[in-house]
């Protein structure tokens, strides 16, 4: 009898212990993480040699930590795009091509728009910068 009542107790303390420590969990995610799409999607050209133009087809999704800062993003939208297309205007058909300096270029685009925006806002709500669709020809 001692043993059954020693094991429930047993029991109960191991699964108390994980329903607090869920609820523990559950209280730190307290931030809103959103995606903000641009629309359409970014085709621009870039630097290829010879008398031939390139083209790059890119979508892109930016992370934001909080609804306010999505509101930016969409206020800012045209600002964004035309830096985005800058940036790759500016690359040349290695460097499109390359994965390695595909990630320099994105680093590059997150780093430049958050810029712009605390330049705009007094504000960096840019978390992360990503490629969903990227094709060159």
């Amino acid at each position: 009898m001692f043993k059954k009542a020693l094991f429930c107790v047993l029991c109960f303390s191991l699964f108390s212990t994980t329903l607090f420590a869920d609820e523990e969990v559950t209280e730190e995610i307290k931030d809103d993480y959103q995606y903000f799409l641009i629309e359409p999607d970014i085709i621009t050209n870039y630097i290829k040699p010879g008398k031939r133009i390139g083209f790059v087809r890119v979508t892109v999704e930016l992370m934001v930590i909080s609804k306010a800062n999505y509101a930016v993003l969409e206020n800012h939208e045209p600002l964004i795009r035309d830096k985005i297309i800058t940036i790759f205007g500016e690359q040349n058909e290695d460097m499109v091509k390359s994965v390695t300096d595909r990630d320099n270029i994105r680093q590059r685009c997150l780093v430049e728009i958050n810029d712009l925006l605390y330049a705009e806002t007094g504000t960096k709500p840019v978390e992360a910068l990503l490629f969903t669709k990227y094709l060159y020809q």
